[in-house]
């Protein structure tokens, strides 16, 4: 992996660690359903006008749809407007990874290395130390189990998503999209209220309300578009093994930038309990990519050992 890409994958992270302020910014002003049907309707509507839908089962972009946009951001942008912190949200999130693995064990027999599943081990450790320290009352427990619970909607996205095999990424995302608007809206007028979204959507002149608007471009076409493109580019030019790893300077972004822009501050068991999770998840995913290119060796060894095979088959025949 050159340089550049090096820098180009750090930016992702960068882009990606920020948007989590961005969030802030927008619950500030909207209500966190109608947020949600807000943002994948941006996105919604150009894909239908302008992006060819991916060669890829409906199944599997609903699927995507229903577990990375609708379950992912549903339970985040609640959580957060429930009172979970921008940067530790950044970090729970990374659940996600841990969560993957295990839904891949489950419904796609997929085998784990030993030392990949110690590394994940670490990393769910990792999350009890955090979820300990935010046991000390309901308010601040109760959104970090809807972070976990948006982490665990990543994770069924990245099954679909995996399962959809497509070779046009930006267009699966794109039209993905277009699941969790109506769905989203309906929630939002059912359990938020007309009254609520109509207030939010009247006071887009204040001061908050276009920090809202800057924070919701931002995580429409900077974090979504620019990142997820930069991000799908990269993984198909390099190993997933080299770029992956570089998605857990995430959390150190975000818990950094919400340090400096929001006065967030963690404590000392917060803080131990975040190295552990990213040990883990950037050690399972590491030891993931060995093994993926130790049976990529092997498969490719197979072939030649039998073609030498016939080719000495071949040649004993010809001399007898």
């Amino acid at each position: 992996m050159s340089f550049k890409h090096c820098l180009l994958a750090a930016s992702v992270a960068v882009m990606w660690g920020l948007n989590f302020l961005a969030i802030d910014f927008s619950l500030a002003q909207f209500p966190p359903f109608f947020l949600v049907a807000l943002r994948f309707a941006l996105l919604a509507v150009p894909a239908l006008l302008f992006v060819p839908k991916p060669d890829v089962k409906a199944r599997w972009i609903i699927g995507y749809g229903l577990g990375f946009g609708l379950l992912q951001f549903l339970f985040l942008y609640w959580a957060m407007a429930a009172g979970m912190p921008a940067g530790l949200a950044s970090l729970v999130l990374q659940a996600s990874g841990p969560f993957t693995v295990l839904l891949g064990m489950t419904f796609l027999r997929e085998r784990v290395r030993g030392s990949q599943m110690a590394f994940l081990l670490v990393a769910m450790a990792g999350l009890a130390v955090v979820g300990w320290q935010r046991f000390d009352s309901n308010a601040s427990f109760l959104p970090f189990l809807l972070t976990l619970a948006g982490a665990f909607g990543w994770a069924i996205g990245n099954i679909c998503n995996r399962q959809a095999h497509t070779t046009e990424p930006i267009k699966l995302t794109m039209w993905m999209s277009l699941v969790p608007p109506v769905p989203m809206l309906a929630l939002s007028l059912a359990v938020e209220g007309p009254e609520k979204v109509g207030a939010s959507i009247s006071g887009l002149t204040t001061p908050t309300g276009l920090l809202a608007i800057a924070g919701l471009i931002y995580t429409v076409v900077v974090a979504t578009i620019i990142g997820s493109g930069v991000w799908s580019w990269l993984m198909s030019r390099n190993p997933a093994g080299i770029v992956a790893p570089f998605s857990m300077l995430v959390p150190v972004v975000g818990m950094s930038a919400a340090f400096v822009f929001l006065g967030e501050r963690v404590t000392v068991g917060e803080l131990c309990g975040a190295v552990l999770v990213i040990i883990g998840v950037l050690g399972a995913g590491l030891k993931a990519a060995k093994g993926a290119r130790i049976l990529a060796a092997a498969e490719v060894a197979v072939p030649v050992s039998a073609q030498a095979e016939d080719s000495d088959a071949g040649g004993s025949i010809r001399a007898s």
